[in-house]
């Protein structure tokens, strides 16, 4: 019998996996693109503000779930990264 504990792991299981299979990858090409100098793209900035609305709609679970939260923590830091990096090479343009 499963209890709303084990559910929510599976469902927090499930989100983790998706990021790292399809999310993840689009942001370090984003993290690398901002590095070298480059700007974000439209399309770029609306799928940063939809990881960002995921994680805070995810927020609940990982307090509830504390093992996740180097997972969460790392994963800002690096969405923080490339917005700080991308504004960056707005303006010196």
């Amino acid at each position: 019998m499963h209890n709303s504990q084990d559910d929510e792991e599976g469902v927090l299981l499930a989100l983790l996996q998706g990021f790292e299979n399809h999310r993840l990858p689009r942001t370090l090409h984003l993290k690398e693109r901002v590095d070298a100098g480059e700007t974000l793209t439209q399309d770029d900035v609306d799928f940063l503000e939809e990881l960002l609305k995921e994680t805070q709609s995810i927020l609940p679970m990982i307090d509830r779930h504390p093992e996740y939260q180097d997972v969460l923590t790392h994963a800002v830091h690096l969405y923080q990264h490339i917005s700080e990096k991308a504004l960056k090479n707005e303006q010196r343009d």
